[in-house]
């Protein structure tokens, strides 16, 4: 690295001592181990040149320890102006200073932090100073006459973009699968001045706009007219009951007919084994082909 002066510098200012020299004043500065090859040359003046030496501290890729020389006249030795680290070409370097207020954001403001409008704010424009009578104070405040400053249209216009592309516009995840808007919304209380054909804000605890402004084509679940269908959602399977009605009728005592038998009655013989019991009453009614039931050995 080289640059070329309007007057050439003297010789002695770029030789072997020079460097030399050079290197001597920044390993003092910077430690023997941080100061690299020499990298290059840059002269000041005719009296005058820096020179140049990689830097090798971490962190400080493409950077260089420069130490200037100067040399005052035939009879005079070499002298060290200077030594300071300096980015090169390549050098990674921190950005371009930006002043304070430029660099401030939405939400860098914390508990006691001071944040100065500035005197040039064109979110702001000038207001009406009320007069000293207490009366008048409070209709002004009122109509917005009792700040020295108020929004002016830019200031309007810019509230209105951030606060329509927010988490509580219209184009949010949250309004575009909500029921209905807030504008027909009972818990939406719009806010004066201009914003309010567009904006209000949500007095519902619980939703997540709760007392935030709020789009008035924005809308969530929690819509004051919203309603549920009633039932179960999942699928039941149907049921049938049977409540036909039975009509049951005792056996008559004494005999499988009710009223028992007239002697020449027919009885069918059962399908199956016909009980003792049964037997003898067909027998004593005298059906014919039913035989009395044997006597035990007691006779009965």
């Amino acid at each position: 690295m080289t640059a070329t002066p309007t007057q050439q510098p003297h010789p002695v200012l770029a030789d072997d001592a020079a460097v030399r020299l050079a290197r001597a004043a920044a390993r003092e500065e910077a430690g023997p181990e941080a100061v690299g090859d020499h990298v290059g040359v840059v002269a000041e003046d005719e009296a005058a040149v820096t020179h140049l030496f990689e830097a090798r501290h971490a962190g400080y890729r493409g950077w260089n320890w420069a130490a200037t020389v100067s040399f005052a006249g035939e009879g005079t030795p070499l002298s060290v102006s200077e030594v300071v680290l300096l980015p090169g070409d390549d050098a990674l370097v921190a950005p371009d200073w930006v002043p304070w207020h430029e660099r401030v954001r939405a939400g860098d403001l914390g508990v006691g932090d001071l944040l100065p409008a500035k005197e040039d704010d064109p979110r702001l424009a000038p207001g009406y100073v009320a007069s000293d009578d207490p009366a008048v104070e409070e209709v002004a405040l009122e109509a917005g006459l009792g700040r020295v400053r108020v929004l002016s249209r830019e200031g309007v216009l810019d509230s209105a973009r951030r606060w329509h592309g927010g988490d509580f516009g219209p184009r949010s995840d949250m309004a575009r699968s909500a029921p209905a808007t807030c504008g027909t919304c009972g818990f939406y209380q719009r806010i004066a001045g201009s914003l309010g054909a567009a904006f209000g804000v949500c007095a519902n605890e619980l939703t997540p706009a709760d007392g935030h402004v709020v789009h008035v084509e924005y809308g969530c679940g929690a819509h004051s007219e919203v309603e549920v269908e009633g039932g179960s959602s999942v699928p039941v399977a149907d049921l049938v009951y049977d409540d036909a009605v039975l009509d049951v009728e005792a056996n008559a005592p004494g005999g499988l007919v009710s009223g028992g038998l007239a002697p020449g009655d027919a009885v069918a013989e059962p399908a199956g084994e016909v009980s003792a019991v049964d037997r003898a009453a067909a027998a004593d009614a005298g059906a014919p082909g039913v035989e009395p039931a044997p006597a035990d050995e007691s006779g009965r």
